[in-house]
C-alpha cells in the first residue's frame, strides 16, 4: 500500500461540481463538469483498498475500481484507463449514466462507515475523457482475421459490446440496426443533459475504424429473414432491446396528447442531433408553454420532466404511485429534477384523462402503502373517495418496456419466447433455441441497466467464440 491511499478519514467526498439550476435548464449540455487531475487524485486516494472490494463485487462487469482508484491516485492515468476498459466497452457512457448509488457506490465500505462514498463514477468519466483526449483510445488492430462471420441484431450496447469483443479476436463482424445511427437508446433515448451525443458517436465511429461494418436503416423480417440473415452468417446475436411501451388501460387513454416516453424522448433527441422532426415542429411534441404531466417513477421518466424544463414548459409534474423512498429510479436524478423545479405528486395513481378531443385534465387517487408483495415492496391501495384532478395539456407515460413480438417480426415462428415475451435462451450460453443465434441485453432480461446490457454482450462474445471454434473443429473431423 502506498501513502497516497486510505484517506479517507482526512479528505471528505467531493462530487465535481454542478452547473447553477438557472444555467443548466437553458441548454442540454451535461450538467456535472469534469474533475481536474488535482481533485481526481485527492478523491480517488479515499479509496479504503478493500480486502474484499464490495464496489467491485456489485458492479455488473465487475470492474476493477480499486485498482484503477490506485492508479489514478498515483497518476498514472494511462495504466488507469487500461485496466478500466480491460472489462468495460464503454466505461465514458457508465461512469456518466450508471446508478452509482445503487451499485459501486452504494456499496463502498467507507459509505457503510460514514465517511461518505468515493466517488468512482466522476473518476471512471475522468480516466476515459483524458483518455480519449491523449490520444491513447485506438480502433481495434486485428492480426489475424478469421474467416468467420457474426451477424449482430442491434447496435444498442448489448450488440456493441459484442461486436467488439468479437472483432478484437480477428472475426467479421456485421451489425444490423432499425434506426438511421447507430447506439441505440444511447442515442434516441437517453437525453444529452445525461450523455451528450459526441460520447457515443466518437465510440461507434472507433468501432467502424476498427472494422466493424454497420448496416443502418435495416430490419430484420423486413429486408430480410431471420431464417435468410443465418445463411449469411456463421453465427448471429439479437440484441434488438425492448421497446414496446406498457400501457395504462383507464378512460381516456385514446384522447390526443397522450404519448408513449420513448416517442417524446426520440423526438427531442433528433432535434438536438439536427434532424427535422415534423411531429416536433408542428407542436405536438414541443412541450413550451404547456401543463405537462409524467406517469411513471423510474429514470425515464426523470429523463422526460427534466427535458420539459428544458422546452421551457409551463409546469412540469410527476405523477407515482409510491412514496419517494420507493422510487425505482435513481435518487440521484430525483434529487437533479427537484432541483430544476419539477413538482412530485406521491402516493398517486391515474384514474381517468378527461378532454373532449385531447386531454386537458387527468383526474388520480391518493394511495396509500399496504403490505408487502412477493418483491417485498409495499403494495399500493387506493385511498377511498380521495380522488383529485390535475390540469394538463399533455401527458407522457413512462411505465416501462416490454419486448416486441421477435417471432413475428423476424417471420421466425420458431424462434422461442418466454411467458413475458423475451426471448428464451440457454442460461449458460445465452443461445436460443435455433442452433447458432444468441440473444444478449433487455431482450433476455427485459429492461435493465446499460451496465448489464454490456456485461450480456461481453458473455455472449465468449459463448459465440466457443460455439464458431467448435463448428470450426467439426469440419476438420469431417476433413
Amino acid at each position: 500500500m502506498t501513502e497516497k491511499m486510505l484517506k479517507f478519514a482526512k479528505i471528505g467526498k467531493q462530487t465535481p461540481p454542478k452547473r447553477k439550476v438557472d444555467q443548466r435548464k437553458e441548454d442540454f449540455e451535461e450538467i456535472y463538469e469534469e474533475f481536474i487531475t488535482g481533485k481526481a487524485k485527492e478523491q480517488s486516494s479515499r479509496c479504503s483498498q478493500c480486502g474484499v472490494p464490495f464496489c467491485q463485487i456489485h458492479c455488473p462487469l465487475h470492474n476493477n475500481i480499486p485498482d484503477w482508484l490506485k492508479l489514478t491516485a498515483e497518476g498514472r492515468l494511462e495504466e488507469a484507463y487500461e485496466l478500466s476498459q480491460s472489462t468495460n466497452n464503454m466505461p465514458e457512457v457508465c461512469g456518466r449514466i450508471c446508478p452509482q448509488d445503487r451499485l459501486c457506490e452504494g456499496n463502498c465500505v467507507i459509505e457503510q462507515s460514514g465517511h461518505g462514498t468515493v466517488t468512482i463514477g466522476s473518476v471512471e468519466k475522468y480516466i476515459t475523457e483524458t483518455a480519449w483526449n491523449n490520444g491513447w483510445i485506438k480502433p481495434i488492430s486485428v492480426k489475424n482475421e478469421i474467416s468467420q462471420s457474426v451477424g449482430i441484431i442491434g447496435a444498442g450496447p448489448a450488440g456493441l459490446a459484442c461486436a467488439e469483443e468479437l472483432r478484437k479476436l480477428g472475426y467479421d463482424i456485421t451489425v444490423y440496426d432499425r434506426y438511421d445511427r447507430a447506439g441505440g437508446l444511447l442515442i434516441y433515448g437517453i437525453p444529452n443533459f445525461k450523455l451528450e451525443k459526441f460520447v457515443v458517436e466518437r465510440r461507434t465511429k472507433l468501432l467502424a475504424e476498427g472494422g466493424i461494418k454497420f448496416t443502418q436503416n435495416f430490419e430484420v423480417g423486413k429486408d430480410i429473414s431471420l431464417d435468410e440473415l443465418r445463411d449469411k452468417h456463421d453465427a448471429l446475436l439479437i440484441a434488438t432491446g425492448v421497446y414496446k411501451a406498457r400501457e395504462i388501460k383507464i378512460p381516456g387513454n385514446n384522447l390526443k396528447n397522450i404519448f408513449p416516453a420513448m416517442d417524446f424522448l426520440t423526438a427531442s433527441n433528433r432535434k438536438g442531433l439536427g434532424d427535422k422532426v415534423e411531429n416536433f415542429d408542428n407542436g405536438n411534441l414541443n412541450t413550451e408553454g404547456k401543463d405537462v404531466t409524467v406517469i411513471g417513477g423510474g429514470d425515464t421518466a426523470m429523463d422526460c420532466v427534466r427535458t420539459f424544463v428544458r422546452q421551457n414548459a409551463k409546469s412540469v409534474k410527476c405523477l407515482y404511485r409510491r412514496d419517494k423512498e420507493n422510487m425505482p429510479g435513481s435518487a440521484r436524478e430525483v434529487l437533479n429534477a427537484e432541483e430544476e423545479g419539477v413538482e412530485f405528486i406521491w402516493l398517486s395513481n391515474p384514474k381517468e384523462f378527461i378532454g373532449d378531443n385531447k386531454v386537458e385534465k387527468l383526474i388520480a387517487d391518493k394511495i396509500k402503502l399496504g403490505n408487502p408483495d412477493e418483491t417485498g415492496r409495499k403494495k399500493p391501495e387506493i385511498v377511498s373517495g380521495s380522488e383529485f384532478e390535475i390540469k394538463t395539456d399533455l401527458v407522457v407515460k413512462a411505465l416501462g418496456f416490454d419486448p416486441e413480438n421477435l417471432p413475428q417480426l423476424f417471420n421466425c415462428s420458431d424462434l422461442s419466447v418466454t411467458r413475458w415475451g423475451t426471448l428464451k435462451t440457454d442460461f449458460k450460453t445465452m443461445e436460443t433455441n435455433i442452433p447458432g443465434v444468441f440473444a444478449a441485453g433487455d431482450i433476455i432480461r427485459g429492461a435493465s441497466l446499460v451496465v448489464w446490457a454490456i456485461r450480456d454482450g461481453r458473455d455472449a462474445a465468449d459463448s459465440i467464440k466457443k460455439y464458431l471454434q467448435k463448428k470450426i473443429n467439426q469440419k476438420i473431423k469431417a476433413a
